[in-house]
């Protein structure tokens, strides 16, 4: 486990504060953007190399700071990973509800079962294969790392993330389009989802619709209807 010291900060001059909501000065506002930076760099470089050949100086690097800076923000390199898939399981939580609050927009009625499911998936292709879409593979590969506490931080996302899928599913099933068991159709579902980020290629044989179309056509039977 690679600890240090808290990185030292250029001290700052006190400032006034007016009332009512503070505002973040300008070096609140960096600290900010540099944990963003660090948060992406380690999130590409653990899915690139693994957590365990990644260093924090191999971070560091990686966003021009000096080796012990990211001990500023983070306790240690496990507290950075951490940070990386808590990141990646909120935005990937905002990313889904975005896409499924702008396809009710769109659509000239209530969306069908099947349309949600299309929406989902879409949307989990996108935060899976997407643009800076390292943090939630990080999490599949790198699970084991974490500390039960860190663990249960991130299920709690992972949970909300989760439970948006499962009325889509069982409105699926008590039409007929999904077979089985629920649990593990869902398991199942999520299984062959994630195990795109070990093959697929963005080299234009298949887009992420292609992908989100297939996944329909073999998990769901035709509508009764």
């Amino acid at each position: 486990m690679e600890t240090a010291p808290p990185a030292t900060e250029p001290d700052e001059a006190p400032v006034r504060r007016s009332r009512g909501r503070p505002r973040k000065t300008a070096n609140e506002r960096d600290d900010g953007n540099r944990r963003q930076a660090l948060l992406r760099a380690a999130a590409r470089l653990f899915r690139q190399q693994g957590f365990d050949a990644t260093s924090t100086r191999d971070i560091a690097a990686a966003v021009g700071m000096r080796s012990g800076s990211p001990f500023y923000h983070f306790e240690n390199k496990e507290a950075l990973l951490a940070a990386v898939m808590e990141e990646g399981m909120q935005r990937a939580l905002d990313h889904q509800r975005a896409r499924m609050d702008a396809a009710v927009a769109a659509a000239p009625g209530p969306l069908s079962a099947r349309d949600c499911l299309r929406v989902l998936v879409r949307s989990h292709f996108d935060n899976l294969l997407g643009p800076e879409s390292d943090h939630i593979p990080v999490m599949l590969y790198e699970w084991r790392v974490l500390s039960d506490g860190q663990k249960r931080a991130v299920n709690r996302l992972k949970d909300d993330y989760e439970a948006v899928w499962v009325p889509v599913l069982q409105a699926l099933q008590r039409d007929g389009a999904l077979g089985g068991d629920l649990r593990i159709a869902r398991l199942m579902l999520f299984g062959a989802l994630n195990w795109a980020a070990q093959w697929y290629v963005p080299d234009g044989r298949a887009s992420l619709d292609d992908l989100t179309e297939t996944t329909l056509q073999l998990f769901l039977k035709e509508s009764r209807a």
